[in-house]
């Protein structure tokens, strides 16, 4: 027992020492690379075009080759190419140098023509979504293992729950005025399918306590058979709203993958086209 429990804390005292060895190590190289923009702005013009540019638009490209090359390690899952999880912080750490770069290859300017807005918007945009994504995987799982007992594959969550109406409706059709009425009035509602919620994102319970106070109180003046019928029922409710959380926090990491991963994949294929340009034109 005291194996396990020792190397817990020894595993978690490791990813925070490499944690800080990766942020401090990318602070360092983005401030030593704004002193030498700094000083590069005194003694010459930076332009995407001149000398300077170009160095910067080259460590930008070199910065979103190793990002990219995360995707290609998450497809392929080679043990050889390193742990995921180095791969992961190389991925964040990086597209934050990326997008260093590529402002200090444009001199901090927005540029101008298509391609060139096309290529700083979507770098912009992917690289403070990247962000997004990584406060979202930190807090979203964090949230649900603080206040849910249950766990569910998102794709099935919907089938679930018609389970689960369908056990409520086989109980209720025997139970007695008061739970029917119950029943009716306040569960059958959110039993009818999938109910996402933006509280859940604040409140993983979603006010249960309060949607709860009547059962409690129709559950003190019942019988025991019409009780036990009531506590089935509630738990169920409960069950309901728990995948209810479920769904709304998956389906919000799914939907930051959808803004993230396309505008990832386009930004390759405008800096691909940019590359192209620059080199043979």
């Amino acid at each position: 027992m005291s194996g396990p429990a020792k190397a817990k804390p020894h595993a978690r005292a490791v990813r925070s020492a490499t944690l800080r060895r990766w942020r401090r190590g990318t602070l360092l190289v983005a401030a030593l690379s704004g002193l030498v923009f700094l000083v590069n702005v005194l003694v010459a013009d930076v332009e995407p075009g001149n000398a300077w540019g170009l160095t910067y638009g080259t460590l930008a490209t070199i910065a979103m080759a190793v990002v990219a090359a995360y995707g290609v390690r998450r497809r392929t899952m080679q043990r050889d190419l390193g742990r995921t999880r180095q791969w992961l912080l190389l991925h964040v750490y990086g597209g934050g140098l990326f997008l260093l770069f590529m402002l200090m290859h444009s001199g901090f300017v927005f540029p101008h023509g298509p391609l060139n807005i096309v290529l700083w918007t979507l770098s912009v945009w992917v690289s403070l979504s990247g962000a997004i994504g990584v406060l979202l995987q930190k807090w979203i799982p964090r949230l649900l293992s603080s206040g849910l007992s249950l766990e569910a594959v998102y794709e099935r969550i919907p089938d679930l729950i018609d389970e689960m109406r369908q056990e409520c409706e086989n109980l209720v059709m025997t139970a007695g005025e008061p739970v029917r009425r119950l029943y009716e009035e306040t569960m059958a509602p959110a039993m009818a399918g999938v109910a996402p919620r933006a509280i859940y994102c604040i409140d993983i319970t979603g006010g249960v306590g309060a949607r709860m106070r009547e059962w409690y109180y129709v559950g003190s003046v019942l019988d025991d058979e019409e009780g036990k019928k009531l506590d089935r029922l509630s738990t169920l409710f409960r069950a309901k709203l728990e995948l209810d959380a479920q769904y709304t926090l998956q389906r919000t990491l799914r939907w930051w993958l959808y803004t993230h991963v396309p505008a990832s994949v386009l930004l390759l294929g405008a800096v691909l086209i940019h590359l192209y340009a620059v080199l043979y034109y």
